[in-house]
């Protein structure tokens, strides 16, 4: 039974498409840093892997400066990756009259399917990944309020980095990269498949597209048409954001397995498929930095974030749907994760107290009774009206204690209330919730010997 915070959605059309330039971030720029040798002669090192001229003003948008010492990233870099999808039923000129279908076309220049701030930063040891969701409603320069897929269409990476960095304050975008949908079946299979937990059953089918969607829940390994459809599904209450819940979960479990020395053996076919369909003004000296960065980097120094907001459905009385954006909790993320130094007047996130924080409980194993009495015990602690959301279909050996807002802090008060579990920062958890604890194995005993305790 959904709880008051788990809003439903009407599913957003058809014609979305993949989150291709997510694997990017583990796939391409971490394993172009081992091979250099498979590019040969075609480019030098202080060639950018454009795929578009730039003019003058375009490279000031985009371009903020040098954040390296030779060859080594030295000062945080913020790159905005772009991910596009273009149909052949979005182009002007006539196609192919034999295709029955709306195929999909190798480019970088139509809507961006979604977009994603990555921060690299070699001072604090970590990296953060910001999912911005293409249904973000913001003002485009020369279009006013839309949603702000339709900033690299209309202008390229260029009006697509301005306008991301004016609806985060002014963060700084310092290079950018562009990535289509085409190679990620070829990218999965050629890593030999992905193995994880599939959380609830997925079907969906589109003859327009050939899209065809089929997978049973459960723990399994997932070839490359599979692991397309699982980032591909989006029709569930939640849509685009749910997807963007399942990317993270995608992507930790590819991080994890791809850091692997079989890998490397298939570097050569890896670039030549991230070669065809990638745009960027990074150097090649420059990607070899970042992946170097990426490869001696602690899994655990990973940190996912989601654009805050709300869904909205109606706009002038048409249905529509928006990510309304919550520009308080957005200041607050960008000043604690994006920037290079901290502002003169820190902004408050208002969760200074347990009575300020919202907690979801997810369980997995646990008995209901286990699960009420941690209720009790966090209301009792100072926690107001901690909701027991939907469980996981999956079980989890650790606890986890998801800060879904960013809030480390808000989430390691938990932890130390409960003495037991991993944090993690990530969306994953119940959307509306600033803390979600999803119930592990390790939680059953803890719980049963736990007394109550205040804050």
């Amino acid at each position: 039974m959904l709880t008051r915070w788990q809003h439903r959605r009407r599913p957003a059309p058809p014609e979305e498409g993949v989150l291709f330039w997510r694997l990017v971030l583990w796939l391409g720029i971490a394993l172009i840093s081992g091979s250099l040798g498979a590019l040969g002669g075609l480019l030098s090192q202080s060639t950018p892997l454009l795929q578009r001229s730039l003019t003058g003003g375009e490279w000031q948008v985009c371009q903020w400066g040098d954040r390296w010492t030779g060859a080594r990233l030295h000062q945080p870099l913020n790159l905005l990756l772009i991910g596009s999808k273009v149909l052949t039923s979005d182009l002007d000129q006539p196609t192919d009259p034999n295709l029955t279908y709306h195929a999909l076309v190798n480019s970088v220049e139509g809507l961006s399917d979604s977009l994603l701030l990555v921060r690299f930063d070699p001072v604090q040891q970590r990296l953060v990944v910001l999912s911005i969701p293409r249904d973000t409603l913001t003002f485009i320069r020369g279009r006013g309020d839309a949603k702000i897929n339709e900033a690299n269409a209309l202008g390229g990476p260029a009006l697509a980095a301005e306008t991301v960095s004016e609806l985060l304050g002014r963060v700084p975008i310092h290079r950018y990269l562009r990535i289509n949908v085409q190679g990620i079946e070829k990218l999965i299979d050629a890593l030999g498949g992905v193995t994880l937990d599939v959380p609830t059953a997925m079907r969906y089918r589109d003859d327009s597209q050939h899209l065809y969607i089929d997978l049973q829940p459960g723990r399994q390994h997932l070839n490359g048409n599979q692991a397309l459809q699982f980032i591909r599904f989006r029709y569930d209450a939640l849509g685009d954001i749910g997807r963007v819940q399942r990317q993270q979960m995608f992507l930790r479990a590819l991080m994890e397995q791809t850091a692997r020395p079989e890998t490397f053996a298939r570097m050569p076919q890896i670039l030549s498929i991230i070669r065809e369909h990638l745009d960027t003004n990074l150097t090649i000296q420059e990607l070899v930095s970042l992946g170097q960065f990426l490869t001696r980097l602690p899994r655990s120094r990973v940190e996912f974030l989601m654009l805050p907001g709300n869904f909205n459905g109606t706009i002038d009385e048409v249905k529509v749907s928006y990510w309304l954006p919550d520009y308080r909790r957005i200041a607050w993320l960008t000043d604690q994760y994006f920037r290079d130094t901290p502002p003169a007047n820190p902004r408050a996130t208002g969760l200074t107290a347990p009575a300020q924080v919202r907690i979801a409980i997810q369980n997995t194993t646990l008995p209901e009774s286990l699960v009420l009495r941690l209720s009790q015990q966090l209301e009792t602690a100072g926690y107001p009206d901690p909701m027991v959301a939907e469980p996981l279909p999956q079980s989890l050996p650790i606890t986890r204690i998801i800060a879904q807002q960013g809030d480390l802090a808000a989430a390691r008060q938990v932890q130390l209330f409960l003495g037991f579990g991993e944090v993690r920062v990530e969306s994953t958890g119940v959307l509306a919730s600033d803390v979600t604890i999803q119930l592990g194995a390790d939680a059953r005993d803890r719980l049963q010997l736990k007394p109550t305790k205040s804050l």
